[in-house]
């Protein structure tokens, strides 16, 4: 069924996920929504230095927000933070560089966060798509490692500290390409077989689908989400998937398209009428699988990557120096 879910995928994506989609969708928007003043509140968005994270922090940072920008780079970081301020002029923006392949870098980074600072919303942006089998140093392969491993860590090891902040949200970045991919409990750093890339990016993205569903089943004071941003012209697009960005870009959305409906899942008042757990789509909740597509998983399924992600978490954390 591969082929089925492939084909209609795309041919989904070429309807919806374009500019073309995010145009036709935004007639029904209520610009309202992310019209709102946020100062006073706290948010960190993790790869933020470029792409639909720097959008995003950017239009928080308009509203009032306080930002965080947790970046990899510290050079990008750091010009990033100082287009912000000056597009802006909102001085509360503050940098943490913090590598999230690298969960022993999480775990300190959030231990100490969480000493210094209060936090509303987690927006957890950053990922990669590494087209070769590469591990990193703790022998983690790279994108499971950074999607979501390190999108787990994070967000766990920050819940204490929204379980105590007002209208806490968290809402987490992922793909419609995860429309694709059922949940693989068998192969969890994608060693067996022949590697591919942006398959293996789609199961990632299906483990953050779940994740939501089951963060939000266990922690009901956070409004959990996830959302696609489109297929939107990034530096991530452009370096990882050059083929489709050449055939594509003429189509893609920006940056800001992309960034959408991000924002509006952190500010608007609307979201939270919304159950919690749900997957987003240009600002309304969209289905998780494809018709006849075969990519559900029985409970027992979700719960495994959870019990696995909790026991590679815990293994790090052990070992986090700090």
């Amino acid at each position: 069924m591969s082929w089925y879910r492939n084909t209609v995928w795309f041919v989904k994506g070429l309807r919806e996920y374009t500019r073309g989609g995010y145009e036709s969708a935004s007639k029904h928007f209520n610009p309202a929504d992310v019209e709102v003043d946020v100062a006073g509140r706290s948010f960190l968005v993790t790869g933020a230095n470029s792409g639909i994270g720097k959008a995003t922090a950017k239009e928080i940072a308009r509203r009032g927000g306080t930002v965080h920008l947790v970046c990899r780079n510290k050079e990008r970081a750091e010009v990033a933070k100082e287009e912000i301020v000056t597009e802006t002029g909102n001085q509360n923006i503050f940098l943490h560089i913090v590598d999230i392949s690298n969960p022993k870098e999480i775990w300190k980074f959030a231990e100490k966060f969480k000493n210094e600072h209060k936090l509303n919303v987690l927006i957890n942006n950053a990922g990669c798509m590494v087209n070769n089998r590469e591990l990193t140093e703790d022998g983690l392969e790279k994108n499971f490692a950074t999607n979501t491993l390190g999108t787990y860590i994070m967000t766990t090891a920050l819940l204490p500290l929204l379980e105590k902040a007002a209208d806490a949200r968290v809402i987490t970045v992922s793909s419609g390409g995860m429309l694709v991919q059922k949940l693989n409990i068998s192969d969890w750093q994608s060693g067996n077989g022949p590697f591919d890339g942006t398959m293996v990016y789609a199961q990632n993205k299906r483990q953050q689908v779940v994740l939501t569903e089951q963060w939000a089943k266990a922690h009901r004071n956070i409004h959990f989400s996830v959302m696609h941003p489109g297929w939107a012209d990034t530096p991530a697009v452009r370096s990882s998937m050059p083929d489709f960005y050449e055939r594509m870009k003429n189509s893609l959305r920006t940056e800001a398209q992309g960034a959408d409906t991000v924002l509006w899942l952190a500010v608007s008042a609307e979201t939270t009428k919304l159950p919690s757990g749900l997957f987003f789509q240009d600002r309304q909740p969209v289905p998780t699988h494809l018709p006849l597509a075969c990519t559900h998983s029985p409970p027992e399924d979700e719960e495994k990557l959870m019990e696995v992600l909790e026991e590679f978490s815990q293994k790090f954390k052990s070992i986090s120096p700090g």
